[in-house]
């Protein structure tokens, strides 16, 4: 990471933090009093494909101790109310910005992944996390909806991870690649606006 994009994310994480932490606050509320607590979830992702970290989100399913892999049609029943609300508008995000000012995650770069799939993806996921793992980024803006759709479709654990690892891996690899081929500081703030424009978008 160059010293112009972690200066970038530094300032920026810091005057959204405080911009937003009434607006923080009251989702933090809205969970504790609608869903009860925790109010945050936390679950381990890879920065490189060695070492791990805690990603923080705000909680927007019903806790499961024998929960593994990503979201997919199977765990739609454990969404919460305002949990649904959250994930539409990416808000159970925002925690992520102490997860950023820590140095874990940058605003723009691949999604970080979950141990399982660095051990299932060794060779792929040694180049895709050359690059800083970021909240947003061009697989995000790319092809989440499209991962979305087919993972809602499933109706197993198995099938959802037999789905992701097939059709989404690979793709999503593809782009985070293609992002670290162009990156620049004008290319993220292009990614960030973009994620901004499409979270904010009722359609």
């Amino acid at each position: 990471m160059t010293t112009g994009k972690r200066t970038l994310d530094i300032a920026l994480a810091l005057a959204l933090a405080v911009l937003l932490a009434p607006f923080i606050l009251l989702i933090a509320a809205a969970i504790l009093v609608r869903d009860g607590g925790p109010v945050l979830y936390r679950s381990e992702r890879m920065k490189t494909p060695d070492e791990g970290f805690m990603l923080w989100k705000f909680r927007t399913m019903r806790p499961d101790d024998t929960d593994r892999g990503v979201s997919g049609g199977d765990k739609t029943d454990r969404i919460t109310r305002t949990g649904r609300v959250l994930r539409r508008y990416r808000l159970d995000e925002l925690p992520q910005l102490w997860n950023i000012l820590r140095g874990d995650i940058s605003f723009v770069g691949p999604r970080p992944p979950l141990r399982r799939y660095t051990e299932l993806f060794p060779e792929l996921y040694a180049r895709v996390l050359e690059s800083r793992p970021g909240v947003t980024g061009l697989a995000t803006l790319a092809f989440h909806r499209t991962e979305e759709r087919l993972l809602a479709s499933c109706r197993t654990k198995d099938e959802t991870e037999e789905v992701y690892c097939r059709r989404c891996v690979p793709r999503k690899a593809r782009l985070d690649l293609i992002y670290a081929s162009r990156r620049s500081l004008c290319y993220d703030l292009r990614l960030m606006l973009s994620t901004v424009v499409r979270s904010v978008s009722l359609h």
